[in-house]
């Protein structure tokens, strides 16, 4: 009778699983066990499930078991850090269901454990106990023969109708049969008994004790079946040689927050990193020989370690300068960097090279974002500022509608920078892999340029939640190396993988994608947890313009500022890509609006210091009612500020670029024109007339007479549907639309501001338990229409967007992103245009045609859309998972409409969103004179500030400036007497070369010391 291959390997599969249950020689529990000093049994339930638990043991190994082959096998009921205690050293791991056997290196020592009642990816273990403590000495044979029968029956398994195939079910079968195996009943049942299907039994006989191991004979034939197995797989491997390479790197991803709190984080990263340095150490023979490798990125990672357990950070900088353990991605955390400004990715690099270099010696070429939500096109350039000429990312491979048609490939920004990029698609859990035939023969199938480069990337080990590489994985690789056909994969440094592929690079063509990565996924993550998203833009808004007040006061004669560099960890950390796009549980946030207020609060606090500096270097005169004003941006901009009493100020004055004036109250009078009532809002710029229904029926732009709008603007519409079918906080469907309900029934119009300087029109709607209040205002200089809007929010799986159809007809809307802009189609041609229904977005988005435009600009908004001729906006959501009160209550952002003459950049569209979020500062003086000040000049093609800052070494500042629209042309710098502008600087501040003529290029960032 002749079985099929099927049938044979699943015969291999019920024969492997009978040699797990012999491969503990002899067992022994380990008893006496405190939890938090008291005494508790091994089964018994933890007396309380909050916090953090402590147990406590103390072991003495048989003196007959030789420790080589000595294991602990530890479930302590929750993820752990156990800390085996010898009289010479300490040995810490990690302790979570995929890390539960471990070697020991004396006959006695002492466990403590610090523990949770939470699995790897923060489940609650609802009652908690501690499972199994116990020794057992290893039968090495029967481990190391399983484990290679295993991966010939995997390989087998996934090479599918290979013809290699039979020949390694052949071999197989020829192992099984060369073996001696016990049958005594009462031994047999006793070693049988765990096995599943044994377990379903209505009632098992009696089971003797510790049941005998293999005789020494039985055990001869396993390690001489063995031997044949690994002869007759050479054999193969030499008739079916193996196909490709894969560059192996041990991993272990893990979020900083997720669906755990930051402060779970800090112990897992103790946990994994623990784990990694005690795997390294190890005295396995296949560690020795294995070349193992594991990388890490994220300096944040690394400066909590050194902050909470300062042994631990020592035994890691001793594995990196011996080549094993290798910090990758140069960055502070893995950031989004779709909603993140340029300045703030800028920091992330500058922060994250700095302590790098200073702590380990290096600085990084790669930067790591296996898991982020998209990639902004200004990132190349400025990873290429940074030192970094490499990208990884795997994300990208989780498009749902379209696949980018290469996996080693230049990716050219905005700038036309290039960084070499390459992502894997690997079928086993993208970047937390195994070393098993599955992922590496598919991960080499599915290489898109292996007829350009011979070797594809593999990240292996547990991850998002951390863990990292097993002990099996490392045996697993030694292993392979004599299998046939699958590819040859061997540890490597990630640096060394991008290296060889320079080289190709350099000899071969490879594919290029222009502009930024959109993940067509995930597009909610530009929306949910607005608070937050809110709270992130003022922080990184409220430090660059307190270092820029900082760095003018110097100007000015003042001290050398300080770096706020500590504050910026901060702002950074929470940029973490399951953080600032709202994936995380209601504990993220709470602690990361927290963190970023009080941000701002210490950043605000530094503005005002500066601006007393300011107002002290002004000399005295004779102006007694003085309102000091500061333009802290590069753009010249009309007067309109705000005083800490509330008094508004909108005048016919123009600031000039990082200027300084001089003000009496008087001479502030607001432009004459502006009136208001229930219907309408105008001044000399525009008109704005309001409907019944609270939108804005016609909005007239006064200087070319065109009306802005083909329909009713700023409709606001809930969408009840928003109910993703997987990725629940992270998604937005594109049938969301398919069922809206309009707000157009207020509950109130009324005027609610009417001086000369401002006026409002505030109009309260609400949807079933939701009250959505906003307030059209207009500045009596103002050239737009804002929309403050105040929201209490009570409603579940809906999102609230705002959309306003305009009368311009264009092919492309232009979005602002990090020092820079993109542009996208305004059309549904293409399955990669449809794709595109809810994209990312900063300050504004415009649509423009030849000679006239509308602009929506915003102050914490980031999921915008462009479609036809309508702009709109996602205002708020309210998924359930992981957060069941995602969004809930209060919230306070504005937006704004802005008709304008010319396109984009001709209508100073920018310009006006960085007055929406960053005003004017203004403080109140006596008795000083009538000055007025440009510390900084500028001359030439207009740019935009990205920052003024300190220099990080306390020498002199720094001024980082980006060309915004695509223009090439001159470009100057003038400082003031006493000062020098020096060489053009990289990321770090290191000196670049470039003085201060020479020009810009089209969305250049520059900067200069």
């Amino acid at each position: 009778m002749a079985l099929s291959i099927e049938q044979r390997l699943d015969r291999i599969r019920v024969r492997l699983d009978e040699l797990t249950w012999w491969r503990e020689r002899e067992t022994l529990p380990v008893g006496g066990w405190t939890l938090n000093g008291k005494p508790i049994e091994v089964g018994a339930p933890w007396p309380s499930r909050d916090g953090v638990q402590s147990f406590a043991a103390g072991v003495s190994v048989p003196s007959s078991w030789p420790i080589a082959e000595t294991r602990l096998f530890l479930d302590l009921g929750g993820e752990a850090l156990a800390t085996l205690i010898y009289a010479d050293d300490n040995v810490g791991f990690g302790n979570d269901p995929y890390h539960k056997e471990f070697p020991v290196r004396a006959h006695d020592f002492r466990i403590e454990a610090e523990a949770v009642a939470r699995l790897p990816f923060g489940e609650p273990v609802r009652k908690p106990h501690l499972n199994d403590a116990r020794l057992y000495w290893l039968d090495g044979a029967i481990d190391a023969f399983r484990l290679r029968l295993s991966q010939v029956h995997e390989a087998a398994t996934e090479l599918g109708e290979h013809e290699v195939v039979p020949h390694l079910v052949a071999v197989a079968e020829e192992a099984f049969y060369g073996l001696e195996w016990p049958s005594g009943t009462e031994d047999y049942v006793a070693r049988f008994a765990p096995q599943r299907g044994q377990q379903r039994i209505w009632q098992l006989p009696p089971l003797k004790d510790n049941p005998a191991p293999l005789s020494e004979e039985q055990r001869q034939s396993v390690i001489k079946a063995d031997l044949k197995l690994i002869e007759r797989l050479r054999e193969l491997q030499q008739r079916f040689p193996q196909q490709g390479e894969i560059a192996l790197t041990g991993h272990a991803h893990i979020d900083l927050a997720w669906l755990w709190p930051y402060a779970e984080t800090r112990r897992k990263m103790r946990r994994t990193f623990s784990t990694a340095v005690t795997l390294m150490e190890g005295s396995n023979e296949y560690l020795a020989q294995s070349g193992f490798r594991f990388n890490q990125s994220t300096a944040h990672y690394y400066a909590q370690i050194e902050e909470d357990d300062p042994a631990l950070f020592q035994k890691i900088k001793a594995k990196v300068s011996a080549g094993g353990w290798e910090t990758v991605g140069g960055m502070w955390v893995e950031p989004d960097t779709n909603m993140p400004t340029g300045e703030s990715l800028t920091r992330q690099i500058l922060y994250g090279q700095r302590y790098f270099q200073q702590k380990f010696g290096v600085k990084h070429r790669v930067c790591w974002l296996p898991d982020c939500f998209g990639f902004s096109g200004g990132l190349p350039q400025l990873l290429k500022q940074g030192g970094i000429d490499s990208f990884f990312t795997i994300k990208v491979n989780w498009n749902d509608t379209n696949t980018i048609p290469a996996d080693l490939f230049w990716w050219e920004g905005i700038d036309g920078s290039r960084v070499l990029t390459h992502t894997f698609n690997n079928p086993w859990h993208g970047y937390n892999g195994a070393v098993n035939p599955l992922s590496i023969l598919k991960t080499w199938r599915n290489f898109m340029q292996k007829p350009q480069h011979p070797t594809s990337l593999l990240a292996v080990g547990y991850g998002d939640g951390g863990g990292g590489v097993t002990p099996e994985y490392v045996e697993r690789e030694m292993q392979l190396r004599d299998f046939p056909v699958l590819p040859k994969a061997r540890w490597s440094r990630v640096e060394d993988f991008f290296a060889a592929a320079h080289e190709t690079g350099k000899k071969t063509e490879l594919p290029v994608w222009q502009g930024d990565i959109y993940l067509e996924l995930h597009r909610a993550t530009l929306t949910t947890q607005s608070a937050t998203k809110k709270a992130h833009r003022q922080a990184e808004r409220a430090l660059i313009t307190a270092e820029t007040l900082a760095s003018l006061a110097a100007l000015l004669g003042g001290e050398q500022p300080e770096s706020l560099e500590h504050i910026w960890r901060v702002v950074l950390k929470n940029e973490f890509h399951d953080i600032l796009p709202g994936s995380s549980i209601a504990e993220v946030y709470e602690d990361a609006e927290r963190e970023l207020n009080d941000a701002v609060g210490r950043a605000l606090a530094r503005q005002q210091m500066a601006m007393s500096v300011i107002v002290n270097r002004i000399p005295n005169g004779d102006v007694h009612d003085a309102v000091i004003v500061v333009n802290p941006s590069l753009s010249r901009r009309p007067v309109r500020v705000t005083l800490s009493d509330g008094t508004h100020f909108s005048s016919s004055d123009v600031m000039a670029p990082l200027g300084i004036k001089v003000f009496t109250r008087a001479t502030l009078e607001p432009v004459a024109g502006l009136s208001v009532s229930e219907s309408h809002l105008e001044n000399a710029h525009i008109r704005a007339t309001i409907g019944l229904d609270g939108t804005v029926t016609s909005l007239i732009h006064k200087a070319t007479g065109r009306e802005a709008l083909a329909g009713r603007g700023n409709q606001l519409w809930v969408y009840p549907s928003d109910k993703p079918r997987d990725w629940d906080a992270w998604d937005i469907e594109e049938d969301y639309a398919k069922k809206g309900i309009e707000l157009n029934r207020p509950e109130s119009i009324k005027v609610v501001e009417d001086t000369p300087a401002r006026a409002a029109i505030r109009i309260v709607r609400r949807f079933r338990a939701s009250t959505v209040t906003q307030t059209y205002i207009l500045e009596a200089n103002g050239v737009r229409l804002d929309i403050a809007t105040e929201i209490d929010w009570h409603d579940r799986h809906c999102l609230l967007r705002t959309q306003t159809p305009v009368a311009v007809r264009a092919a492309h809307a232009t979005f602002e992103h990090a020092n820079g802009v993109v542009q996208r189609t305004t059309h549904n041609n293409t399955s990669w245009d449809q794709a595109q229904f809810e994209v990312p977005g900063h300050r504004f988005l415009d649509m423009s045609e030849p000679g006239f435009g509308v602009a929506l600009l915003n102050d914490a908004k980031y999921g915008h859309s462009a479609k036809g001729n309508v702009l709109g906006l996602s205002l708020v959501r309210s998924p359930v998972y992981p957060d069941p009160l995602a969004d809930e209550g209060g919230q306070r952002f504005t937006y704004a409409l802005y008709p304008h003459a010319g396109e984009w950049h001709e209508g100073r569209v920018r310009e006006e969103a960085e007055d929406l979020n960053q005003p004017m500062l203004a403080a109140i003086a006596g008795g000083v004179a009538a000055a007025h000040y440009e510390p900084i000049g500028v001359d030439g093609i207009p740019a935009a500030l990205s920052g003024l800052k300190p220099a990080e070494d306390g020498n002199g500042l720094v001024l980082r400036v980006y060309e915004p629209s695509g223009r090439r042309g001159d470009f100057a710098v003038q400082v003031p007497e006493g000062w020098k502008l020096g060489e053009g600087l990289g990321i770090g501040e290191e000196r670049m070369g470039g003085g201060e003529g020479g020009g810009l290029r089209r969305v250049e960032v520059r900067r200069w010391r």
